[in-house]
């Protein structure tokens, strides 16, 4: 098999818990852990295994099955990092509009009853119990093989869960290995008791991980790049400027993780990619064994369609004409036809509008096909309907360009010299023209920022940081439901708590504005 795929077949340990339903944390079970484990001690790999899977895939049987009490294939965590960090932005826009997508996609009308909302909410609150059962039992346990290990691994997916509801709803409850199985609804936690509780996490874990565990497990570069996030929107989190702390990691991936630029940027987006050395941390996607509409299946075939476009160019066997980008992106390459930075090429213009006069016209604005189902090292013309290719949550071009800012807002021990030769390593790979050192401000690095990473989970984040998402500063196309951008109030830099939640939990406060 050309990957390890962490999948969990077979073995139903962890089913259906749905934090907005009720907030128990005890996740229902067929067998308990002790049972399992006492069967067969090494069946905690799958275990772990299952845990990275609720990032990707909607459920354990299939694409058509799912963990949660929502919508299998609209549900996925991985879809609903796209749908709330990249649709809500300038980038990329949807035109189905079904049932509340047309709100994130002009960022207009947000209320406490959209479904996108309440899916995102509600698999990070199914994978944090799964997390916290799995800890509850290595913190007892003596005899598992690699019980710290595992120990690490779980707490570092609890904290990824935890991070995308700090940046996304502010707040939740902090739901531990201390309270697992408590029958009252839990506190309200601040933004800043997750951030500290976060912190502190992967401050304990992060030394002691391994330096490489395998593809698609989190070693310690793995959670020295959540921490770097982390403390890079500590301003946005708990106003207090981080970027000292950000450095601190993001050079430990530089200069101990061996990780490297691959030489063609497409690598890390084709469906051999697991072959990338620029991949830090991937959520894993496979046709056959791990089949999701959630996973970058869900990016790949709602950039296609097969009026204009031959699917298997890109390996797919479905278009699903629902994605676009906008001249917000393209626009940064300048002219795209005579651009030599490779990156300009990867948007679908045949038959398609430059402006995107109606965000729900399939031919306004140029879909993007930065991702394909293709193998990049060995082409053929396999075509299936499910992708096959990782998503790569961290990269280091990503490490790169979060260096030079650092630098730019001036932390302490930045190299200015280091800075621009990695910006210009990320640029010229792509056979864009390196930049001088007075080039490099905080404005180029958010718009290459989007030339590099735009459609890889990151973007609203980014906007909220340099203080362009919301307000008059900053427009795009359909910003506030207005086809030339309109100004968005602030208290857009959270999503409101969903209804559900509110319901189940008299503990939770609606966010501001909502």
């Amino acid at each position: 098999m050309k990957k390890i795929f962490l999948i969990l077949t077979g073995l139903m340990i962890l089913t259906i818990v749905s934090c907005t339903d009720d907030l128990d944390t005890e996740p229902k079970v067929e067998l308990t852990l002790e049972e399992i484990l006492a069967e067969d001690p090494n069946a905690i790999e799958g275990i772990v295994s299952r845990l990275y899977a609720s990032f990707a895939l909607s459920g354990p049987n299939g694409p058509g099955s799912s963990d949660i009490s929502d919508d299998a294939g609209e549900s996925p965590f991985l879809r609903g990092i796209i749908n709330l960090q990249d649709f809500t932005a300038d980038g990329m826009k949807n035109r189905w509009g079904d049932d509340g997508l047309d709100q994130l996609t002009t960022t207009s009308n947000w209320d406490a009853n959209n479904k996108f909302f309440r899916y995102l909410y509600n698999r990070a609150y199914y994978t944090i119990p799964q997390c916290n059962n799995l800890i509850s039992i290595l913190n007892s346990s003596t005899n598992i093989p690699d019980a710290n290990e595992a120990l690490s691994e779980a707490r570092f997916l609890r904290s990824l869960a935890y991070f995308y509801l700090i940046d996304t709803f502010g707040k939740g409850v902090l739901a531990t290995e201390e309270n697992l199985g408590q029958s009252d609804p839990l506190p309200e936690a601040s933004r800043e008791e997750l951030f500290y509780f976060v912190e502190s996490e992967l401050l304990e874990i992060q030394p002691i991980m391994s330096e490489n565990n395998g593809y698609g497990r989190a070693n310690k570069y793995v959670a020295a790049m959540l921490l770097a996030k982390l403390y890079m929107n500590a301003e946005v989190y708990i106003g207090e400027d981080k970027y000292d702390q950000a450095l601190t990691y993001l050079n430990q991936i530089l200069d101990e993780g061996g990780y490297s630029l691959t030489n063609n940027f497409l690598e890390n987006f084709s469906s051999d990619n697991n072959n990338s050395p620029e991949i830090i941390f991937p959520l894993i996607a496979d046709a056959v064994n791990s089949q999701s509409y959630g996973n970058t299946t869900y990016i790949i075939n709602g950039n296609l369609s097969s009026d204009t476009m031959t699917l298997s160019d890109f390996g797919a066997a479905e278009g699903w004409q629902g994605h676009r980008a906008t001249e917000a992106w393209y626009g940064l390459f300048g002219d795209l036809t005579t651009s030599l930075d490779e990156r300009a090429s990867l948007f679908w213009t045949n038959g398609h509008n430059y402006t995107m006069t109606d965000y729900k016209e399939w031919t306004d604005g140029y879909p993007s096909i930065k991702f394909r189902n293709t193998s990049f090292n060995n082409p053929d013309n396999v075509t299936t309907s499910f992708s096959s290719t990782d998503f790569p949550l961290y990269r280091l071009a990503d490490v790169n360009l979060m260096y030079a800012e650092c630098a730019v807002r001036g932390a302490a021990e930045a190299d200015m010299t280091k800075a621009l030769s990695l910006v210009n390593a990320v640029r010229t790979r792509s056979s864009a023209p390196a930049i001088s050192m007075s080039d490099l401000t905080l404005d180029f690095i958010i718009d290459e920022r989007a030339r590099e990473l735009n459609l890889e989970g990151h973007r609203r984040t980014d906007l909220i940081r340099f203080g362009r998402f919301t307000g008059s500063s900053y427009l795009w196309p359909w910003k506030g439901n207005v086809q030339n951008g309109a100004s968005i109030p602030d208290h857009y830099n959270l999503f409101p708590i969903p209804e559900q939640a509110l319901s189940a939990n008299p503990n939770l406060q609606q966010n501001p504005g909502y």
